[in-house]
């Protein structure tokens, strides 16, 4: 595995952005393992993630510019965290981010921030992907900009389960969407950087029970 990924996995855990043991996907899957981004909390946790983030964006996209996107209400300091590292790569990106309620005073709306030009790319950026749902709901946010084209999305972890077939939800959003999907990590890293790492019994029935959970609910590609 790249170091990157092994710093990255490392970072999640540090910051419990990664955590183990029984919980509920939007989806309404029972997860053995969960990802939640706001669990950063610090100014330093904040920047790293986005310089993860933006150096997924780079090795995925080079420099191509585009205006990211952070559905609310974690995307949002994930969007803007992304924005500053790439700034500072010398790519300095637009920002902007939905309101879960329409506001009906002062400028009004939906949007926050940036308002993307005729023609412009969006990238979304998430944290992560377990059905699809989030997603597809920000499609249709953003179907107001009608000549701008969602250029693909960025998440921090790959599930790599399924979505409405026996496709992975990343891949079925790439297949009817047409734009590309991409992670710093998939749940196979994790597996093989806890694999590699295991100490305790406890370790041992984490891993094995995500490897169970894939068992049925992983994707077949």
């Amino acid at each position: 595995m790249e170091s990157y990924k092994e710093q990255f996995i490392e970072f999640l855990m540090s910051a419990n952005v990664l955590k183990f043991g029984d919980f509920t996907a939007k989806s309404g899957r029972k997860i053995p393992y969960f990802v939640n981004a706001g669990e950063i909390k610090t100014g330093n946790q904040i920047s790293k993630l986005g310089e993860f983030y933006a150096k997924s964006y780079i090795e995925k996209m080079g420099k191509t510019p585009a205006v990211l996107y952070g559905p609310a209400y974690k995307g949002i300091s994930l969007s803007v965290s992304a924005s500053i590292a790439l700034a500072k790569e010398g790519l300095d990106l637009p920002f902007f981010f939905n309101r879960k309620e329409v506001k009906d005073h002062g400028e009004g709306g939906m949007f926050v921030g940036y308002t993307p030009k005729d023609g412009e790319d969006i990238v979304i950026v998430e944290d992560v992907i377990t059905a699809g749902t989030a997603i597809r709901e920000s499609i249709e946010n953003l179907s107001v900009f009608e000549k701008s084209k969602i250029k693909a999305v960025f998440v921090m972890v790959n599930r790599m389960e399924k979505g409405k077939t026996e496709l992975s939800a990343m891949k079925e959003l790439e297949l009817e969407h047409g734009f590309p999907v991409y992670s710093v990590v998939t749940v196979y890293d994790i597996i093989e950087y806890l694999e590699a790492r295991a100490k305790t019994e406890t370790d041992t029935a984490n891993i094995d029970r995500i490897k169970a959970y894939l068992a049925v609910n992983g994707a077949k590609e």
